[in-house]
């Protein structure tokens, strides 16, 4: 385990150049600020760093600006991306008058959750283990002005090249529309890429486990090992920073925006979690799929707030093109054992240490901090009140009747309505002060502006559909 002692020394022993300062502001975005090592010294651990925190959306005012960065250095990571030896470290933030946690930190409240499940006595830990997909292009462009809007992407795997002339000869060698799971190379043009990524991700700390082709024509898949909840969403941003430096540096563009393509699945974030007390698992029982009655709770209390979670696991307005039936997406909130189409799945384990339930509505534009907290104050609060998670859906629910369907209850069909939800039921976010009024009412109004902004603007196919009525 680092210190601030061990760091110091890491730095004079391998001649680091320099130290760069991450943290994450409320929509995910991962942001920095770069020290020579020369100036780094115990103070730097013991004072924090300060920086402007009213130019950053959802946070301070500019009459209240300052802010601390304080380095947590027990996550100090060499960067194999920069050309200078540098440092990488992540940071909490702090209210500079009181040294307090800053509310509205993303870190911060992650924390907050570990420490009331702990209070609760459920359990000592809880585990996670996200699943993160992504595109990756040769090219992108996109344009948004009043008179041109528009965007297009380009990939050498994409079926739109079958019939193209290339230098050096089309080899036909082109993944079709829902086709891409799993296929080999040249078919899989992706496989030296992702050792890449995978290999850059291990380099900065996390426990990697694999990575693979994805359904969709560009579309891939990398796995990480679960970890404790803050650890595994600090692991979380250092996954995407790596993928989108790695796909940078051979030429080409990654993104983990949930439905980038029409008429293809999406990239989704399905979010592993088990509970721990004493070093024993406590989601294996002789329940359903040899579950715990605290596991069947916990799923009840993620049915039970599944609308209001979707503000914080899928939090932009893009993130809603891909709940929709027919791509694989959970739409209906439901649990089942192995069934994908479930929005709470139980994968097949023969071990009790491997029983979790997998969340599979999350995507990737979730702030992870805020996310697997979230998903965590759900499933705890489905614990504490007994929440009944109802029968399980063992079978295509994708294919239910009409008036099945119209029985279950379902995600939010957009933002704005994943926002009202979360409006409206907040309490159990509350518990603990893991959450607070301050932070909600702030992250409301943040992805409102989101919302605005995409209702106001017409979008290309209007043109198609109404541009001759």
């Amino acid at each position: 385990m680092l210190t601030a002692k061990t760091v110091l020394k890491l730095i004079k022993d391998d001649e680091v150049q320099y130290l760069d300062f991450r943290f994450t502001d409320p929509r995910g975005t991962l942001h920095h600020i770069t020290l020579d090592a020369s100036v780094v010294g115990q103070d730097t651990f013991a004072d924090g760093i300060m920086f402007d925190g009213s130019s950053f959306a959802g946070w301070k005012e500019i009459n209240e600006s300052d802010m601390t960065l304080m380095p947590d250095p027990m996550t100090a990571q060499m960067d194999p991306f920069y050309s200078a030896s540098t440092l990488m470290i992540i940071c909490d933030i702090l209210e500079p008058e009181t040294g307090e946690p800053y509310n509205r930190d993303p870190r911060g409240i992650a924390k907050r959750a570990e420490a009331y499940l702990q209070s609760t006595g459920v359990a000592d830990k809880v585990y996670v283990g996200p699943e993160s997909e992504f595109f990756v292009f040769d090219s992108v462009e996109f344009t948004f002005d009043p008179y041109h809007t528009s965007f297009e992407l380009t990939s050498s795997e994409l079926p739109i090249n079958d019939g193209t002339h290339r230098v050096g000869g089309n080899h036909g060698h082109r993944i079709q529309t829902k086709a891409g799971y799993l296929p080999v190379p040249p078919l899989d043009s992706g496989q030296d890429m992702r050792g890449m990524m995978l290999a850059a991700t291990k380099v900065m700390g996390v426990a990697v486990e694999k990575h693979h082709h994805e359904v969709a024509p560009a579309q891939h898949e990398l796995g990480t090992k679960f970890d404790t909840l803050v650890r595994s969403a600090d692991s979380t941003q250092i996954l995407k920073y790596c993928v989108r430096n790695v796909a940078h540096s051979r030429g080409k563009t990654a993104t983990f925006m949930p439905k980038p393509v029409f008429g293809e699945n999406g990239s989704g974030m399905h979010v592993h979690q088990s509970l721990w007390k004493h070093d024993d698992p406590l989601f294996a029982g002789d329940k359903y799929a040899n579950l715990s009655q605290e596991a069947l709770w916990y799923i009840g209390g993620i049915i039970k707030h599944g609308r209001a979670l979707n503000a914080l696991t899928n939090p932009s307005t893009n993130s809603y093109r891909r709940l929709v039936p027919g791509y694989e997406a959970p739409v209906l909130l439901s649990y089942s054992v192995g069934n994908r189409s479930a929005s709470c799945r139980i994968p097949f384990a023969t071990s009790p240490t491997a029983k979790r339930v997998e969340v599979r509505f999350p995507d990737s534009t979730a702030n992870p901090y805020l996310a697997f907290a979230a998903v965590l104050m759900a499933g705890l609060d489905g614990i504490l009140n007994k929440i009944d998670p109802g029968v399980p859906m063992d079978k295509d629910l994708y294919e239910l009747p009409q008036c099945e369907q119209q029985k279950m209850q379902t995600a939010c069909a957009s933002l704005r309505e994943a926002l009202a939800s979360l409006d409206e039921d907040r309490a159990f976010l509350k518990a603990g002060g893991v959450f607070d009024d301050d932070f909600i009412d702030s992250y409301i109004k943040l992805k409102m502006e989101d919302v605005t902004c995409c209702e106001r603007t017409p979008h290309p196919v209007e043109f198609k559909m109404y541009y001759s009525v």
